[in-house]
């Protein structure tokens, strides 16, 4: 005797060796015994064989139409032996009794079950909205092969087309455009982006980085809800200065100006301006939400996405002509010795005398310049509104400052790389097409209006820190325990040592209106600055304060990931250049040998890292000229070939210098990392990242 039974929803057969009260013992055709209780013994058969009745059973349960089943079922409960003689009439025998059952069970859009081997009709209504469903989901089949068939043949359809940078960034993968892309990619054994390239789905490389920056970091977009700048109420008194802010002409942010006292006179007081966005923003309010949900300005040559509303950028920035509020640091100073001799925190309106700009200046003061040397003509009083003595002054005070530092650190800086400028020509501030003409322009590092910028913001982000320490005020510190190679910034809410730039410890407080980090310290150095030994108690952010933790991780991950995106559109600028200007020849020196033979190079006039062929048995450090092969501008890539070696010999990258190119050193969109620059360096709307 064989029997029929259902094993977790699946119908297995086999011969009966032994029963009991509730079960029997059963063997498979493959040998194995089980036990089967008796309310899953659902057909007991002599013949045929049990392997023999199951295939003949599915091969008639295929021929079994449901709709006339349905017709046939009774109305009330049923077994399906009982459907088995009604729909095949006179005495089913056991194969199409098993066929009946694989039958009902196969249609639970037409059968309900209602328990071992019984079922119910389901509704009319139920039959019909389920057969629209089947339908349905027939005809997206249909569609998504369609699809993916044009694309096997290098042809996108356009609804695939649409939902391009959703597909490939943020896919829903049940959207039949998706699955389309999914089957037509298994079928060509092509990535899903080398697929879309090939059927001309892209035409834009510049929208493909773009769209994928903004599903990764701005789903909702970058626009500001209409918000209005909170006035500043309160009544600051009037600083006895006349102010100058250093920065590139597209800046608009304009954090912070500096100003000098008593030059001549033996004792120099030297004001570090800061614009105040935080005597008006305040913790919780609707600017505050914006700023914390973007915590940085994001930039990228041409374009830039601001933390902060333009109107209300324009309301605190430290803009030329008039007084504005701000958070001032005193130093006072021994004329002769640069000696710091006292420092104080002042939250003040500022006169504004002049905006200086980069990149109408920095050709002209030069260190000669500043000490005292003639130049071709008179420079213009209107570009330079600032004494000759006053730059001269601050020069020596940060080339002092640079000097001091050193010696903490115990090396010398080695910035031996120019910063790089991108300028898009006829670019009126929308978002770049990638079509534009590209310039790209150098500064060196270390240039005087660069190195005062520079030293005096980390002179101020380093008093305030040390300041805001001594009062036990919280603040979120930058640090980093040792120059080794792999000792890494870290960003945290202890005051620690920065090794990189020797100084005891760090706070970012000198771009409140760029960067949310700043804003945050700003708000505990004006709790500071009027509250002096009691700050603590009364500050926005108290001692092991959760919300400043969150703040330090969510700002990490979206200020490197901004970096990231600005690293990548410089490389994508640095492509077009070289297409632009028909460049298919560069020299470049050999940073370090990479597996397989290749070298990665460094460009020596481009912002460009790149891996050669052809530099086998060179030492490190080796310049050579390098014939560059196809530029690839959505993966960011491009690769080159030897030519020959060149007689002079640059110097071997330091130990700073060659994990700086490790890590910078990936081209890609996914794979671009940037290095962090500590210091403030210039303000530029295209800053060193």
């Amino acid at each position: 005797m064989h029997v029929l039974f259902d094993e977790a929803g699946k119908f297995l057969a086999g011969r009966i060796l032994s029963e009991a009260e509730a079960s029997a013992q059963v063997e498979l055709d493959s040998g194995k015994r089980v036990k089967v209780k008796a309310a899953n013994q659902l057909l007991r058969f002599d013949k045929p064989a049990p392997a023999e009745l199951l295939a003949q059973a599915q091969a008639q349960a295929a021929d079994v139409e449901p709709a006339l089943a349905w017709e046939f079922a009774p109305e009330d409960e049923f077994g399906f032996a009982e459907l088995a003689a009604d729909y095949f009439g006179g005495g089913p025998g056991p194969v199409q009794q098993a066929a009946a059952l694989i039958a009902l069970h196969e249609a639970p859009h037409y059968f309900r079950r209602a328990g071992k081997g019984r079922f119910r009709k389901a509704p009319a209504d139920v039959v019909a909205q389920a057969l629209a469903a089947i339908e349905k989901k027939k005809q997206l089949a249909a569609q998504i092969a369609a699809w993916a068939d044009a694309l096997a043949q290098g042809q996108c359809p356009a609804p695939v087309r649409e939902q391009l940078y959703r597909i490939l960034f943020r896919p829903d993968r049940n959207a039949p455009e998706y699955k389309a892309v999914v089957e037509a990619s298994r079928a060509t054994q092509l990535a899903p982006l080398a697929l879309l390239q090939r059927a001309g789905a892209i035409e834009s490389a510049y929208q493909f980085h773009w769209q994928r920056f903004l599903f990764e970091n701005f789903p909702q977009g970058t626009g500001f809800a209409r918000l209005a700048a909170p006035v500043i109420r309160e009544e600051l008194p009037l600083a006895p200065v006349a102010a100058f802010s250093i920065d590139d002409s597209a800046t608009t942010e304009i954090d912070d100006a500096l100003s000098l006292q008593g030059l001549g006179t033996g004792t120099v007081v030297l004001g570090i301006h800061i614009a105040a966005p935080g005597l008006a923003i305040q913790p919780g309010d609707a600017l505050d939400d914006v700023a914390r949900a973007r915590l940085s300005t994001v930039y990228m040559p041409g374009y830039k996405i601001t933390m902060l509303p333009d109107e209300v950028v324009d309301a605190y920035t430290l803009a030329e002509g008039a007084p504005v509020p701000a958070v001032s640091l005193y130093v006072t100073l021994d004329e002769a010795t640069l000696e710091i001799q006292d420092r104080q925190t002042r939250l003040e309106r500022v006169p504004i005398a002049a905006n200086l700009r980069h990149d109408q200046l920095d050709a002209l003061i030069t260190e000669d310049w500043l000490q005292g040397a003639s130049v071709d003509g008179q420079i213009d009083p209107q570009r330079l509104p600032v004494e000759r003595e006053q730059l001269s002054f601050l020069y020596q005070l940060s080339r002092h400052l640079k000097a001091r530092r050193e010696q903490v650190r115990g090396k010398p800086e080695t910035f031996t790389r120019p910063d790089y400028s991108f300028r898009l020509v006829g670019n009126d501030g929308a978002v770049p097409t990638g079509a534009e003409q590209v310039q790209i322009t150098t500064r060196s590092r270390g240039a005087p209006l660069d190195l005062i910028v520079a030293e005096l913001m980390i002179l101020a982000n380093s008093s305030w820190g040390e300041w805001l320490k001594a009062l036990g005020v919280p603040a979120i510190y930058r640090s980093q325990a040792s120059l080794l190679p792999g000792i890494k910034v870290r960003m945290g809410a202890r005051a620690l040592p920065h090794a990189g730039l020797g100084v005891p410890s760090y706070a970012w407080s000198t771009s409140p209106l760029r960067r949310y980090v700043d804003l945050v310290n700003q708000w505990q150095i004006i709790a500071a600055a009027r509250h002096g030994t009691a700050a603590a108690l009364v500050a926005p952010f108290k001692p092991k304060d959760a919300a400043l933790l969150a703040i330090i991780s969510a700002f990490d991950a979206a200020y490197s990931a901004y970096g990231a995106h600005q690293a990548s559109m410089e490389r994508f600028w640095t492509l077009r250049y070289l297409h632009q200007q028909g460049i298919t020849e560069l020299n470049a020196s050999l940073l370090r040998e990479q597996t397989g033979g290749a070298w990665l190079v460094r460009a020596d006039e481009l912002p460009l890292v790149f891996t050669v062929m052809g530099a086998q048995g060179l030492p490190r450090g080796t310049r050579v000229r390098v014939r560059l092969g196809q530029l690839d501008d959505i993966a960011l890539d491009v690769h080159g070939t030897v030519l020959e070696v060149l007689q002079d010999q640059a110097a071997v990258p330091t130990a700073a210098e060659a994990e700086d190119d490790d890590e910078g050193a990936a081209a890609g969109p996914i794979a671009i990392a940037v290095e962090l620059d500590e210091t403030e360096g210039a303000r530029t709307d295209n800053p060193p990242s």
